[in-house]
């Protein structure tokens, strides 16, 4: 996967040098180089349209699905809690959260040996947005060649509407990616309705003018140099890619020796392969790189060379696929091997870490407990002559309804406490209960004694207990 192994230089075809007459010296590296992407339509390009336009409704959607008296999914960073519909996650549950991320990665890896850069070419927001935002380039300022002449043409009022067209419809599908955003942050009525009648926070402003500046240059401006110069991923692939791994390949001993020629001509006669070196190819990349010249790190595997490429061969009445989604042992003629133990490890992990996360999001305690000592004094006698030790129990109750907790203790006889034994919790709350347990002394047969103390409820008819030790301690 050599960058440097694209030789063919094609920026005739496919990039304009800004503000430079000798665009055929421009460099495809360089971020000043723009990329006229063209618009091509096929199995896969219609597949990666359909994908991103339910990833972008879902996103924006899911702010304002309702659930109780909140919104379906809110991370309410100021109470420290996440809601994921029924599911209330508190810092002390943060270990679903990272387990959560543990998945998506093992998920990543597992799609990325298989199938290789799928994520990047369909589902990845810099690819979705970026492609959105060419959709509005394309109707606003025409097809690929209209656009590089649209860019050479000097300034008049035709360019000057259908730029100033195109970057407020860029700007304002930044600003509702912002303010969806923060809605996954702040409830989204708030946002929406505070930001338009200028009643929203400093911090609220600071962060919708910041993710829409940011989606603005990602997408209108910076686009593939996010994907070759920016984004991690595209540097540590390579790890986890190897022979079976399925990419966009091309078939090299099909389609050399490459040459135009007519739709009757007879390819074998004249020496030359199924490829006509229409370039279209590399015209609809969304990278600007030409897929013939070998796997490259650059490659998304979004497949729209495909779509162009299979085009082409239809129109010449040559069998598709000279561009294909395959393996680098395939196009070798080796046998290949789809289960393999870098693969079957990754499947296995991440099977092992679904399991785990949906048994302990399934189990997690709906109250918590904990229990704080009094460190100036670990016990004192008081006057009715019992040994009494202070504790400050702090109760979380972590469902969204008031319930009654009762609290006990064990591992003690004939105690007795000094403080409320019942408590009633408001949803989300969490209780801070000073309270203080006593023990007659010949009780005692030691100067520490391990007890447990006990919460008590009822949650949806059933009984919910959870415990905590500690210790009693005494002369």
């Amino acid at each position: 996967m050599n960058a440097e192994s694209n030789n063919k230089d094609y920026s005739k075809t496919n990039r304009i040098k800004i503000h430079q007459p000798d665009a055929d010296k421009a460099d495809r590296f360089n971020p000043r180089n723009r990329i006229y992407v063209r618009a091509i339509d096929g199995l896969w390009s219609s597949l990666r349209r359909r994908m991103g336009w339910v990833a972008m409704l879902f996103f924006l959607i899911l702010p304002w699905i309702p659930w109780g008296d909140r919104q379906a999914v809110w991370f309410n960073l100021g109470e420290q809690k996440f809601h994921v519909f029924g599911l209330t996650i508190w810092p002390q549950d943060l270990t679903l959260l990272a387990a959560l991320f543990m998945i998506a990665a093992f998920a990543l890896f597992f799609v990325t040996t298989y199938l290789g850069r799928v994520w990047c070419g369909y589902t990845c927001p810099q690819t979705v947005w970026t492609f959105m935002f060419i959709w509005f380039e394309e109707k606003l300022e025409g097809a690929r060649n209209k656009r590089i002449k649209l860019d050479q043409m000097p300034w008049s009022f035709d360019k000057i509407w259908r730029k100033t067209a195109k970057h407020t419809a860029w700007i304002v599908l930044s600003l509702l990616t912002a303010m969806t955003f923060v809605s996954y942050f702040v409830p989204n009525r708030e946002v929406y309705v505070d930001v338009f009648t200028l009643n929203a926070s400093g911090g609220i402003y600071f962060w919708v003018v910041f993710f829409t500046l940011a989606t603005y240059g990602n997408a209108g401006w910076m686009r593939e140099i996010m994907c070759i110069h920016m984004c991690p991923y595209a540097r540590f692939q390579s790890a986890m890619f190897d022979k079976n791994t399925f990419i966009v390949g091309y078939d090299a001993k099909r389609g050399e020796t490459r040459g135009p020629r007519s739709r009757k001509a007879d390819p074998k006669e004249m020496g030359l392969g199924d490829c006509i070196d229409c370039d279209l190819c590399v015209q609809v990349c969304p990278t600007g790189i030409d897929i013939r010249n070998g796997l490259q790190y650059e490659c998304i595997n979004c497949g729209a060379c495909i779509d162009a490429c299979d085009q082409t061969m239809e129109r010449m009445g040559y069998p598709l696929g000279l561009i294909s989604y395959t393996t680098e042992n395939k196009l070798e003629g080796v046998k290949e091997k789809v289960l393999r133990p870098k693969l079957v490890g990754y499947g296995v992990v991440l099977a092992v870490m679904i399991l785990i996360f949906i048994y302990a999001s399934a189990t997690i305690a709906p109250v918590r407990m904990d229990i704080i000592r009094d460190r100036n004094q670990l016990y004192r006698e008081n006057n009715q002559g019992l040994i009494e030790n202070t504790f400050t129990l702090k109760i979380l109750n972590k469902t969204e309804q008031a319930h009654e907790y009762t609290m006990s203790v064990e591992g003690l006889n004939n105690y007795k406490w000094y403080g409320p034994t019942s408590v009633t919790i408001a949803g989300g709350e969490v209780l801070t209960l000073p309270v203080s347990v006593g023990v007659d002394p010949v009780e005692l047969s030691s100067s520490v004694t391990n007890i447990e103390i006990k919460v008590k409820t009822h949650i949806d008819g059933e009984e919910v207990e959870v415990e905590q030790e500690s210790r009693f301690f005494s002369p």
